[in-house]
């Protein structure tokens, strides 16, 4: 059974930083494609970032690229999201999810698992 622990989400005034976290176990990630979603309150999931756990290929999408990286550590089985510039409007729960095919892919049906999410908040 494959797990997806986030942390790192907070409250941050506008312009500031925050680094979450996506701690994976329970199976070998080798293959696997990683990804990085926000839902806000009344709106649907939305796609943030992707990486390939074994490639390191990355994909952003086009509100957030500039801004945060999706990065990973083989070692520690984690792969983290940094934001910078944070905009009042990048408020939302944000999930971890880990897709099979190991494709980028920037649909939610197409991940497999799901982490249970962490709060940001930005402040304006």
């Amino acid at each position: 059974q494959v797990q997806l622990v986030e942390s790192g989400g907070g409250l941050v005034q506008a312009g500031g930083s925050l680094r979450l976290s996506c701690a994976a176990s329970g199976r070998t990630f080798s293959r696997y494609g990683m990804g990085w979603f926000r839902q806000a309150p009344g709106k649907e999931r939305e796609f943030v970032a992707a990486i390939g756990w074994s490639s390191g290929s990355t994909f952003y999408s086009d509100s957030v690229r500039g801004r945060f990286t999706i990065s990973k550590d083989n070692a520690k089985n984690t792969v983290y999201l940094q934001m910078n510039s944070l905009k009042h409007e990048d408020t939302a729960v944000y999930y971890c999810a880990a897709d099979l095919s190991g494709f980028l892919h920037t649909t939610a049906p197409a991940y497999d698992y799901w982490g249970q999410g962490t709060q940001v908040t930005v402040s304006s």
